[in-house]
């Protein structure tokens, strides 16, 4: 337990806003590198676009939008960073992923107009 809380490297608190909202884009930027290596890690080629991906994270930024703690997007910041890492490392199984980024809490995303039309 305490080898793993050794080999963390938390970064320096962020001083500003500003300084905050500089480690959000890149850590934006550093996801959107690797979204590559994780669509070949679980073979998501069939499942999912790369574009979906990245939107799906940018949501995920945009929901804390609103705050304004610069301890606060520390502590977001750090949590993101530790998803990312355990989904590089494969610590993750391919259905979580899909689970959690792909298939999301509303379900399946499917086109439902003909059903709601009566035909």
């Amino acid at each position: 337990m305490s080898f793993t809380l050794w080999s963390v490297k938390v970064p320096p608190n962020s001083v500003s806003l500003d300084e905050a909202r500089h480690r959000v884009f890149d850590f934006f930027r550093a996801v959107c590198r690797s979204i590559p290596t994780v669509m070949d890690i679980y073979n998501f080629h069939d499942v999912v676009a790369p574009s979906h991906l990245r939107s799906v994270v940018a949501a995920k930024i945009r929901k804390h939008a609103s705050v304004t703690n610069p301890k606060v997007i520390d502590m977001l910041l750090f949590k993101a960073m530790e998803e990312l890492n355990n989904i590089t490392e494969h610590a993750k199984q391919r259905h979580h992923i899909i689970g959690q980024y792909v298939v999301g809490r509303e379900g399946l995303m499917q086109d439902t107009g003909a059903r709601t039309r009566g035909l």
